[in-house]
C-alpha cells in the first residue's frame, strides 16, 4: 500500500509498527502469536533458528525436507517478525521460503530487544559535505551521500555507540589555497548503507519515523527541533 501511494505521487510519515495488545478476564496482558514454517538451506538453518530465538520464537520442530533443505516449524510473537522477512532472505541468500499463519493470543512473551545503537541526526539544512560525512563516518556508519539534501532533525547515518549524537554534514573544509582546493575533490567515502522501506520501518526507534516520497526514502526524528526532543525525553523519563 505504501509504495502504491509513494507511486502515486503522495508523500507520508510512517511510525513504528505496533501490534495490539489484549487483556484477559484476569486482566494479564496477551500478545498475537504465530506459526512460522521456513524452509531453508541446512548451512542457513543455524543462524535462522538463532535470529528467531532472539525475537522469543519457540522451535516446535525441524525436519529434513529433501534437496538439502531443512523445514522448520517456530511459534513466535507477531512484533518479533516486524521487519524480518528482508533480514531472513538476506542470510538464506535469498533461498529461503517463509509462511506465516495467526495461531491466536498467548501470555505476553517479555521484552525483545531492538536497536542497540543511536542515530547520527543533522543540526542544519542544505546539501551534505563529503568532507563533514569523511569526518562522521569515525562516529558511525552513514546513510547518505555526498551533496544529499538534509534537513534538522533528519537521521544521516547510525552510531557508534547507544546514544543519539547531533551532528553538522554541512561542514566545509576551510580552503586556504588551490592545492587544498585539490586535496579536498579528493575525499574518498565509504559506500553509504541504502535502506529500503521495508528495512527502514524496522529500523526506526518509537521517536523516530519513516518519511516516504515519490523521489526519496529518509529516516528523521519525531520531533525534528532538539529542544523538543531533550523535552520529550525528559517527559518520558518523569513518567
Amino acid at each position: 500500500l505504501i509504495e502504491t501511494m509513494r507511486r502515486e505521487g503522495y508523500e507520508l510519515s510512517i511510525s513504528r509498527p505496533r501490534v495490539l495488545f489484549r487483556n484477559d478476564a484476569n486482566g494479564q496482558r496477551l500478545e498475537p502469536m504465530e506459526e512460522v514454517q521456513v524452509d531453508v538451506d541446512e548451512e542457513y538453518s543455524g543462524v535462522v533458528v538463532e535470529k528467531m530465538g532472539l525475537r522469543k520464537a519457540e522451535m516446535t520442530d525441524m525436519r529434513p525436507s529433501g534437496g538439502g533443505k531443512t523445514r522448520i516449524t517456530m511459534h513466535c510473537p507477531s512484533r518479533g517478525l516486524i521487519g524480518y522477512h528482508g533480514e531472513f532472505l538476506t542470510d538464506t541468500r535469498g533461498t529461503g521460503i517463509m509462511n506465516r499463519s495467526f495461531l491466536g493470543y498467548v501470555p505476553y512473551k517479555g521484552v525483545i530487544e531492538g536497536r542497540r545503537n543511536g542515530v547520527l541526526v543533522s543540526n542544519g539544512a542544505g546539501k551534505a559535505v563529503a568532507y563533514a560525512l569523511m569526518n562522521l563516518e569515525e562516529r558511525g556508519e552513514i546513510f547518505i551521500e555526498h551533496n544529499t539534501p538534509v534537513y534538522e532533525g533528519m537521521i544521516i547515518g547510525e552510531h557508534s555507540r547507544d546514544n543519539d549524537l547531533d551532528v553538522n554534514p554541512l561542514r566545509a573544509k576551510q580552503l586556504t589555497n588551490i592545492r587544498a582546493a585539490g586535496k579536498d575533490d579528493a575525499v574518498k567515502l565509504k559506500n553509504p548503507r541504502i535502506l529500503t522501506l521495508e528495512q527502514a520501518i524496522a529500523y526506526i526507534a518509537d521517536d523516530e519515523l519513516v518519511e516516504v516520497t515519490p523521489r526519496s526514502i529518509r529516516l528523521r526524528k519525531r520531533y525534528l527541533d532538539v529542544n523538543l526532543r531533550k523535552k520529550a525525553l525528559r517527559d518520558a523519563a518523569a513518567n
